[in-house]
C-alpha cells in the first residue's frame, strides 16, 4: 500500500528548537535518515509513472556522490579546471547525440525551466539587436516590442520564463493545436503572416500529456521566412527522441531551430540539478548570461568559464553527472534506453486499450499514454467525450492506483477530459514491471466499479 504522510508528524520529527550547540555529524545524518523517510517518495524507482522523471544510471549516481564530495565551484575556469573540461566534453557530446549544429554553445542549468529561460534570453537578445536594442544595457524601456508565439500546449516552464524576462505570459499569440497537442503549422503561418518586428516563435518536441511533436519542418520553414526571428524548441524529455534510430520522423528538421532545451534527470537518467540549454549562435548566448567583477580571473586560452553560459556563478558542478552517464551508456545504451522505455508505453497501451471501459486517448508515439475509464453505467464511446460521471471515475481509479501502491501515476485534464496520465522514463522499468502495473490498474478499475454497483 502506498503509506500516507502525516505532514505533523514530519514536522515534528524533523523540526524543533534552533540547535543551541553542535551536534555529532553521523547523529545529524542517521537522525536525518530516520526522520525524513516517512516523507520521501519513490519516484526513482521502476514503476514510478507520475510524471516524467528518470532515475539515476549507476555511473550517474555515483559521479554525483563525487560532485558533492569534490565541492568545486564551476563558475570560473580556475576555480575547477576538471569541472569545465567536464561540462566542454559533455556540452559536445549531447550536441554530436542529438545532430544539433557544430559550434552550438551549451550551458548547464539545475532544470528545464532555467534551460527555457537562459535560451528565451539569447533569443531576446538577438531579436532586440537586430533592431537596433541593447537589452541588456538599456533595458525595456523605449524597446522594439517582441512578439511572442507559442502553441495552446506550451509547457508551463515556457510561460514562467516569460514572466521571469519580463515578456508577459498573456500578451503572446496562441496558436491553436490538433488532437494530439502538437501546433498547428496552417495556424502558425496565419498568425505570423499578422505580426511585424522582432519575434520569438517557442515550438515543442514532446507534448506533456501525449508526447506529440510540432511538425517542426514546417515551422522551421515559416520561421526562417520572417525578416527577425528566433525559434525555440522545449525538448524537456523529446528531445532525447533524437538519438534514437527510427524515431528520425519525431524529429525531423530540429537542427534547423536556433535554440533548445531539455533535462538530463529525465531520459539520461542523471540525479536532479541538470537542465540543459543549447544555442546554434553562441554570441547571443553569452551577451544574455555573461557577467563579471573586478576579482574574475581573466582567461585568454579558450578556458571555458561556465558563467558565461547560464543565470548563475557559483553552482554546482552539474557536468560530471552528464559526462558520466554519457560515457556508462554511451550512443547504443542511451537509443536503447529511451527506445525501450517507449516500447513498454505501447506494450502497456496495448494492454489497457484491450479491457472494458478503457480508452487510450493518445497516439502513443513517445512514453505517454493517457487513459480514460468509463463506468459500467456510461454509453458506448463515453471514454472520448467530456462528461462528468467519466471523469469522477477516472479519477476514482487513479486514486485507487495511488492507494494500491504497486506502481503510481497521476492524473490530468487532457481536452477538457480527466485522464490517468502514465510516463515511463526510468532506465530500470522492466517489461514486468509494466505488467504488473497493468495488472494493477484493472484490478483498481474493476474494484471501483464493483463500489459503484448498488448494494
Amino acid at each position: 500500500m502506498a503509506r500516507p504522510v502525516d505532514l505533523e508528524k514530519l514536522r515534528t520529527a524533523m523540526g524543533g528548537p534552533l540547535p543551541e550547540e553542535p551536534q555529532g555529524p553521523i547523529d545529524v545524518v542517521e537522525g536525518l535518515a530516520r526522520a525524513a523517510e516517512p516523507g520521501l517518495v519513490g519516484t526513482a524507482g521502476p514503476r514510478y509513472f507520475g510524471f516524467v522523471v528518470g532515475g539515476g544510471v549507476p555511473a550517474a549516481l555515483a559521479a554525483d556522490w563525487l560532485t558533492s564530495a569534490w565541492d568545486q565551484n564551476t563558475g570560473l575556469y580556475v576555480l575547477s579546471p576538471a569541472a569545465a573540461v567536464a561540462e566542454e566534453i559533455a556540452a559536445a557530446w549531447l550536441i554530436e547525440l542529438f545532430g544539433l549544429p557544430a559550434g552550438s554553445s551549451v550551458g548547464f542549468t539545475t532544470g528545464a525551466t532555467m534551460a527555457s529561460f537562459t535560451a528565451i534570453a539569447a533569443a531576446r537578445h538577438a531579436v532586440l539587436e537586430r533592431a537596433g536594442w541593447n537589452i541588456e544595457e538599456d533595458g525595456y524601456v523605449g524597446a522594439p516590442s517582441i512578439n511572442v508565439v507559442v502553441s495552446d500546449e506550451s509547457h508551463v516552464t515556457i510561460f514562467v520564463s516569460l514572466q521571469m524576462l519580463g515578456l508577459g505570459r498573456s500578451r503572446v499569440h496562441r496558436v491553436p493545436t490538433d488532437d494530439q497537442g502538437r501546433m498547428r503549422a496552417d495556424a502558425l503561418r496565419e498568425t505570423l503572416a499578422r505580426i511585424e518586428g522582432p519575434t520569438i516563435v517557442c515550438a515543442q518536441a514532446g507534448n506533456v500529456n501525449t508526447g506529440g511533436f510540432d511538425p517542426l519542418p514546417e515551422i522551421v520553414e515559416a520561421v526562417g521566412a520572417l525578416p527577425n526571428a528566433w525559434l525555440h524548441v522545449d525538448g524537456a524529455f523529446g528531445l532525447w527522441a533524437a538519438v534514437v534510430p527510427g524515431m528520425d520522423d519525431r524529429v525531423a528538421a530540429l537542427a534547423g531551430a536556433d535554440s533548445w532545451t531539455t533535462d538530463a534527470h529525465k531520459w539520461l537518467n542523471v540525479p536532479y540539478d541538470s537542465g540543459i540549454v543549447i544555442c546554434r549562435d553562441p554570441a547571443p548566448h553569452h551577451a544574455a548570461m555573461t557577467l563579471g567583477a573586478a576579482y574574475y580571473v581573466e582567461t585568454a586560452g579558450g578556458e571555458r568559464d561556465s558563467y558565461n553560459w547560464v543565470p548563475e556563478s557559483s553552482r554546482r558542478a552539474r557536468g560530471f553527472d552528464v559526462y558520466a552517464a554519457i560515457k556508462s551508456l554511451g550512443r547504443s545504451g542511451l537509443a536503447g534506453l529511451v527506445g525501450r522505455n517507449c516500447a513498454l508505453a505501447r506494450r502497456m497501451a496495448d494492454s489497457l486499450r484491450d479491457a472494458e471501459g478503457v480508452t487510450i486517448l493518445n497516439d502513443v508515439v513517445l512514453n505517454q499514454v493517457l487513459v480514460r475509464f468509463s463506468p459500467p453505467s456510461a454509453p458506448v464511446g463515453a471514454g472520448l467525450v467530456a462528461d462528468a460521471a467519466t471523469d469522477d471515475f477516472t479519477r476514482r481509479v487513479i486514486g485507487a492506483v495511488q492507494a494500491d501502491g504497486t506502481c503510481w501515476l497521476g492524473g490530468t485534464t487532457w481536452h477538457g477530459m480527466a485522464a490517468m496520465r502514465i510516463s515511463v522514463s526510468n532506465w530500470s522499468t522492466t517489461e514486468a514491471d509494466a505488467d504488473i502495473s497493468v495488472e494493477a490498474i484493472l484490478r483498481c478499475a474493476r474494484e471501483a466499479a464493483a463500489n459503484l454497483a448498488p448494494a
